[in-house]
């Protein structure tokens, strides 16, 4: 078994960017009445409080959910690495300087009209809690001490893992 931290506010928001930042893309979960609904989206802004930023249509499901039920989860994973689970409360704004501070020309192959487009939105999520894991020292290292627990049978466990908190 690897270490076990937990973590609370500036040491979680922290670890949240240190592994949200460098994935980028997420599953960002939603809620409708009768399930769970995820979709890949990318991550444009962490701040400081560890808020995460996303940019989206204004037509479209995750903002449709969210109107209706503002509890989100959101899922980072990078294989045999890092991983990272937020639960958190979403909100949605059309404000068009943070629009215009968020926006990357890659939107522009979802939101045709750039970043005048009047149907992007901003999301913005808070996380409350959440699960972290990443080992300590890079996939490289990852990768060679898995194989060689397949070889030898012994477990050689070199991650850490916890719980945030932010409060």
């Amino acid at each position: 078994m690897g270490d076990h931290k937990d973590l609370t506010n500036e040491f979680a928001v922290d670890k949240i960017k240190d592994l949200a930042e460098n994935i980028k893309t997420c599953m960002f979960c939603t809620y409708n009445e009768y399930r769970l609904q995820s979709r890949p989206m990318s991550v444009q802004k962490i701040d400081d409080l560890g808020q995460l930023w996303f940019l989206s249509d204004r037509n479209s499901s995750q903002n449709a959910e969210i109107s209706q039920n503002p509890q989100v989860e959101i899922f980072f994973s990078e294989p045999h690495d890092k991983f990272l689970t937020l639960h958190g409360t979403a909100s949605i704004s059309y404000d068009r300087e943070t629009i215009k501070e968020l926006y990357d020309p890659i939107v522009k192959v979802w939101m045709p009209g750039g970043v005048d487009d009047p149907n992007l939105s901003v999301i913005k999520v808070i996380p409350e809690d959440g699960y972290y894991w990443n080992n300590k020292n890079g996939s490289m290292v990852a990768i060679a001490k898995m194989a060689a627990a397949y070889v030898t049978g012994k477990t050689m466990d070199d991650g850490i893992e916890g719980t945030l908190t932010l409060e």
